[in-house]
């Protein structure tokens, strides 16, 4: 392997969604992609991948961990979305180089797969219960068998009687229309104070779910562990959580039984895997969090390949750039998508799909309470 000439990002703009691909070439004639997506923080990551490469260029590019100890402790103000979301982007690239290089997928360059296909969940509901229905049920016409729903709208604190009657119904649409081999998941967002989290987990917990994701807010581990506690559905968390130390009060409170790092934020392919082993020494699984483009999906589904404590992978069933990106083909049959086999991450980038799929700059959306207060969204 040779040393790193260029890195270089790109965005594109696709589904109502902004990509960030990271782009590593070396001077042999490699070229490495990676992803690190935040959608309404496109130039502020750009940024970062920029300072990081004046350190990278002129490195050699076999030297995954060493680059990745330089950038994030020399940074010397550790971790943050901004800065984890570069690294993990550039980590990603940096294993999809020496993939190719020896002409192997990553999961083989990380002690080999730990299973013979990849269970995959995608995304359903809606706010209205019949639609939400005939969603659900569609995907699973075409292959789908777990699905993730969401809360409709804003979360009152304390009490929100609408909030998680409208979250119930639409459960239980969904439930009678796929029946009860389907997995189902409900994402909280963070919006819910601990009363609505856990009267909201209470009400769930007749339909069977797979996992209550990010019931709380991460900023207060021992509220979450308190919710988990009382909750008769598997909490899950971790989405904007950074690398091991950002997990570690977690699961050492066992706030979580599924643990949700984004290989997009959290340090990459190997700060997901040590992450993961984090979490087997309390039993808990890992279920990596993937709202993203086809760069965060390939790289997850490497890591859950080779993960003995993985549990299930999320995918954007609609990806525009999907056919664009992936070397091979990514279809779920039956809830499963085979073990990728292409050298490295299995992805290919193009710079003209910059120009056919165009940055639009966005803002956050900013929702309010009923008396016009500051809402999670």
């Amino acid at each position: 392997m040779g040393v790193i000439s260029e890195v270089r990002p790109f965005v594109l703009g696709a589904g109502g969604k902004n990509i960030t691909i990271v782009r590593v070439r070396t001077d042999d004639g490699l070229e490495g992609i990676g992803e690190g997506t935040i959608n309404y923080r496109v130039r502020a990551i750009h940024g970062a991948v920029q300072d990081f490469a004046m350190y990278l260029v002129g490195k050699d590019a076999s030297q995954i961990e060493r680059h990745w100890q330089a950038l994030y402790r020399n940074s010397f103000f550790r971790g943050g979305p901004i800065q984890m979301t570069a690294l993990s982007a550039i980590e990603q690239a940096l294993w999809d180089i020496r993939g190719k290089a020896l002409g192997v997928p990553v999961w083989d360059l990380l002690g080999g797969a730990a299973r013979d296909r990849i269970a995959t969940y995608t995304h359903g509901g809606g706010r209205n219960p019949q639609v939400a229905a005939e969603r659900c049920l569609a995907l699973v016409e075409e292959g789908h068998r777990a699905i993730k729903l969401g809360i409709p709208g804003a979360v009152e604190p304390v009490l929100d009687e609408r909030a998680v009657g409208a979250t119930v119904a639409i459960v239980r649409a969904v439930r009678d229309a796929v029946g009860p081999d389907v997995k189902l998941m409900v994402d909280c967002h963070a919006k819910p104070t601990p009363p609505v989290a856990m009267r909201l987990a209470a009400e769930l917990a007749p339909f069977g779910l797979l996992f209550l994701e990010e019931p709380l807010p991460p900023e207060n581990v021992d509220a979450l562990a308190t919710v988990a506690r009382a909750s008769l559905v598997p909490v899950a968390t971790g989405e904007r959580l950074f690398t091991r130390w950002g997990f570690r009060e977690v699961v050492e409170k066992q706030a979580a039984a599924v643990l949700q790092p984004d290989l997009g934020h959290c340090g990459g392919i190997l700060e997901a895997r040590k992450i993961a082993a984090l979490a087997e020494t309390y039993y808990a699984s890992v279920a990596p969090h993937n709202p993203r483009g086809p760069g965060v999906t390939m790289a997850s589904l490497h890591v859950a390949a080779g993960t003995p404590n993985f549990l299930i992978q999320e995918i954007v069933h609609d990806d525009p750039l999907r056919e664009e990106m992936l070397v091979e083909p990514l279809r779920v049959e039956n809830g499963f998508v085979p073990l990728p086999a292409a050298p490295g991450l299995g992805l290919r980038f193009d710079e003209a799909l910059a120009g056919r799929f165009p940055y639009d700059p966005k803002d956050t959306p900013h929702p309010t309470l009923a008396d016009g207060a500051v809402a999670d969204w």
